[in-house]
């Protein structure tokens, strides 16, 4: 038969799962009687463990919030899974902490971990591999984070201290609609109420946040993910490239994301897009890019027709990849000497 602690620990654990349990319940899930649950959840409750007693025809036990994190007690597969998702995290740069922190964490899971299931998480360890490399990435700071997403859900307004590109500092007030990972960094987007448009802010360039008084109504349109995957496509950079492609949404979308690319609504014909995604048309398609460099590949694997609008450049660029493509199929290798082609004997 079980230990007294045994079954105190049993209690804790049934109790960190969550929602109200009853005596009668718990009293049946320990094999006790109901005045020894009573007993438990006062040693509980002398342990600093915030127990909260809830009465009324479905009422009973339930851990109550505290000023300090109760003991956590976790099933095997549990903490497997909290390790793999910290180690995850880290590598895709969705840390909300200092590096140490998720290090820290996952040294104490793994330092009470039964033996066999350490020695069976170090295997899955040594044979897990990755297809990507972990890059370096800014995390934000936690409390900045935190304040945010409050701000979100309440709808409040938020005070942002921000260091741009360009090393400039500001403080801004911010109507944020929503927290939004993405490609391993994390950012907020809402309404600047210094310009009174709409903008999105990497969460690890803001200094300091605070909520201020008020509210605001988020206004009808698209989700925040998708308003950030559209400041992506519209950002402010060298070449503001315009090309005519035909051919469906999908076919499109899957050289062009839209992180990359806008598709505009084709007021020629009166049609969005929305309504006829999957037609085979002429779409206009519109992007921002510091370099063209790579956008000739792209249209090339796309395999549809296009029409380069502007800039003149694109056009040359994809003029010479056709050319440098037509040599290669007439057998055509450069020099190594003088880097002009010969012809294959």
């Amino acid at each position: 038969m079980p230990r007294p602690t045994a079954r105190v620990l049993t209690l804790l654990e049934l109790l960190q799962s969550g929602g109200t349990r009853t005596v009668a319940e718990l009293a049946d899930r320990l094999g006790v009687q109901g005045r020894t649950v009573r007993r438990y959840v006062d040693q509980l409750s002398e342990l600093g463990i915030p127990v909260e007693s809830v009465r009324g025809r479905y009422g009973g036990y339930r851990l109550a919030p505290g000023y300090r994190l109760p003991p956590l007690m976790l099933g095997e597969d549990e903490a497997l899974a909290v390790l793999l998702g910290l180690l995850a995290g880290r590598r895709a740069g969705l840390s909300t902490a200092e590096r140490t922190a998720g290090e820290t964490a996952a040294a104490k899971i793994r330092r009470v971990l039964p033996q066999h299931l350490a020695r069976r998480l170090d295997s899955l360890l040594d044979a897990l591999a990755f297809t990507d490399r972990p890059g370096e990435f800014d995390t934000p700071d936690a409390e900045v984070l935190l304040t945010l997403a409050d701000a979100v859900r309440h709808r409040r307004p938020v005070s942002l201290h921000h260091t741009g590109r360009d090393g400039r500092r500001t403080e801004r007030t911010l109507h944020a609609y929503g927290i939004v990972a993405h490609a391993g960094r994390w950012y907020v987007t809402g309404r600047d109420a210094l310009i009174d448009e709409d903008r999105t802010f990497r969460l690890d360039r803001i200094a300091d946040a605070r909520t201020l008084p008020g509210s605001f109504d988020v206004p009808d349109g698209p989700d925040p993910a998708d308003r950030v995957l559209s400041a992506f496509a519209t950002a402010d950079y060298r070449y503001e490239v315009t090309v005519r492609i035909h051919g469906t949404v999908g076919q499109i979308r899957a050289g062009l994301p839209a992180s990359v690319a806008r598709l505009a609504d084709d007021a020629a014909e009166g049609v969005a897009l929305q309504d006829d995604a999957t037609a085979e048309r002429w779409r206009t398609v519109e992007l921002r890019a510091e370099r063209l460099d790579w956008l000739p590949a792209v249209l090339a694997s796309l395999d549809r027709p296009f029409a380069i609008e502007r800039p003149d450049e694109l056009r040359a660029l994809v003029a010479a990849l056709a050319d440098r493509l037509a040599s290669y199929t007439r057998g055509q290798a450069p020099d190594h000497a003088t880097g002009n082609t010969t012809g294959h004997t």
